[in-house]
């Protein structure tokens, strides 16, 4: 067994632990950071970028909102049924969050309002080639793992902590494992949980959200998100906070069907659930809900729907309610099907006929039927009377052939498990501070109700970002007060 001390140990080195590693170093602290994988950056490889608000960028622009604005929609969003002064924490501080980021080198696009009824909070990565968008915030991992380096944070990769070593009611430490499976013993003055919370564990998944991956949950799974931080820190007396997903919508295996067919998923044509019924305003931008009205049908599913005549329309036309999601066309459409099906992927249904598409589907027939002629009667006519759709979404579905892709909850992963206070300092049962215990990102992001906080964009890494470098300033304090 190895022994090593710190100031400070942060365990994992994803968004929010690279963010308390570098804001811990740039204090002067000595910092351990130790990652279970063999990379940094974690989930927000897979992400865009954090919400700034009243950032450099916003205040050019004289973008709303404000902080006070953004505290209001949030907290009236959430029906404030989250911790109040922490929420106003994590957005008075966001804004300084991007300016922090572009002084270390990360360069964002301009922010813009990437969904109907959503401020333009979103400080989208500018990556190394390319255009914005998907896994544009590995960049930003890429820069801030490279200065925390310079600043002297020892990072050691493979080597995941398995417990935290407590004395009396003050954590002092940790015991990790390194890649050859020897114990290392760290003493530290204060601990920063940063693990990223539970989305690559399907037991913990069915525990605390009642969801069963992979079959009516198909959110990323990002290899390590284990629960470890939540459940080390529940070891030595931390309170347990609401888990839940951060619900999407998407298909099953996105990865085998093809990136090139995410712009058709948030085309507003026809949603319809097993019993053949529309269930939802299909043009509604907020895929948050959608996954919400998804999850509320049979089996957790619901049937993505078009025929021949909108399929070729998408080859020269898309209709953006969703600005992220951007294509100018799906002019390949064709290709797309004919190699989804030669590759038997089996959530993708060509049809001949309304009755062939029923039976292939598993959609009942008659409420297929019925729900087809209403439909089209109400494009005939510019208005949907049921659920309102605008009239320039609504498009008849009536030749043949008719396609169907299923559609399931989905997403980016957990949210919350460790209770925490407006200064990241993790409470107990008795709602108690322990002394020398931190966490910060998605291990303690319990701020958003039952949905995310669609119209204040970038939250969830906003959240992680912004919760480590206040993790690192609180512990600082902390361990000054030790003397």
């Amino acid at each position: 067994m190895s022994q090593l001390e710190a100031d400070v140990v942060v365990v994992a080195a994803g968004a929010s632990g690279l963010a308390a590693s570098v804001a811990a170093a740039q204090l002067g602290l000595k910092v351990i950071t130790f990652e279970k994988g063999s990379t940094t950056g974690g989930a927000a490889n897979m992400g865009m970028g954090p919400l700034g608000i009243e950032s450099r960028l916003t205040r050019a622009k004289q973008f709303s909102p404000t902080k006070d604005q953004a505290f209001e929609v949030f907290m009236n969003y959430v029906h404030w049924q989250a911790d109040a002064k922490l929420v106003r924490a994590h957005l008075n501080k966001s804004g300084e969050t991007i300016s922090w980021l572009e002084a270390l080198g990360v360069v964002f696009s301009e922010p813009a309002s990437y969904f109907p009824g959503s401020y333009p909070t979103w400080h989208i990565v500018q990556p190394e080639s390319g255009h914005p968008g998907p896994t544009a915030a590995a960049t930003m991992m890429k820069i801030m793992t490279q200065r925390a380096k310079e600043l002297g944070v020892k990072l050691m990769l493979q080597t995941p902590v398995t417990k935290l070593i407590k004395e009396g009611n003050k954590i002092v430490g940790v015991v990790a494992e390194d890649k050859a499976g020897e114990e290392i013993q760290v003493k530290a003055k204060a601990v920063i949980v940063a693990t990223g919370g539970f989305g690559d564990n399907p037991k913990m998944i069915k525990k605390h959200t009642g969801y069963e991956w992979g079959k009516d949950l198909h959110t990323f799974r990002i290899p390590g998100l284990e629960g470890d931080g939540m459940r080390m820190a529940w070891e030595v007396g931390a309170m347990a906070t609401p888990m839940r997903m951060e619900l999407s919508f998407g298909v099953a295996d996105p990865m085998a069907l093809g990136l090139d067919w995410l712009p058709l998923f948030h085309q507003p044509h026809l949603m319809l659930n097993l019993h053949g019924e529309r269930f939802m305003n299909e043009a509604e931008g907020n895929d948050s809900f959608k996954g919400n009205a998804i999850a509320l049908q049979k089996e957790r599913q619901c049937l993505f729907v078009f025929d021949e005549d909108i399929k070729n329309e998408m080859k020269t036309y898309l209709d953006f309610i969703n600005l992220v999601i951007q294509s100018p066309n799906l002019a390949n459409i064709d290709e797309m099907i004919a190699r989804a099906t030669a590759n038997n992927y089996p959530h993708l249904f060509v049809a001949n006929s309304v009755e062939e598409l029923a039976s292939k589907t598993g959609m009942n027939e008659a409420g297929l039927k019925a729900t087809l002629a209403e439909y089209n009667n109400s494009c005939e006519h510019g208005y949907d009377d049921l659920f309102i759709k605008p009239s320039r979404y609504l498009r008849p579905v009536k030749k043949a052939p008719y396609y169907a892709v299923q559609l399931f909850p989905a997403g980016y992963g957990s949210l919350g498990g460790i209770k925490i206070n407006h200064k990241t300092e993790v409470q107990d049962k008795s709602w108690n501070t322990i002394p020398g215990l931190y966490a910060s990102g998605t291990d303690a992001c319990d701020i958003y109700g039952d949905t995310y906080v669609f119209q204040l964009p970038g939250n969830t890494m906003g959240f992680a970002m912004t919760s480590g470098r206040m993790a690192a300033e609180h512990a600082a304090e902390y361990i000054k007060s030790l003397g």
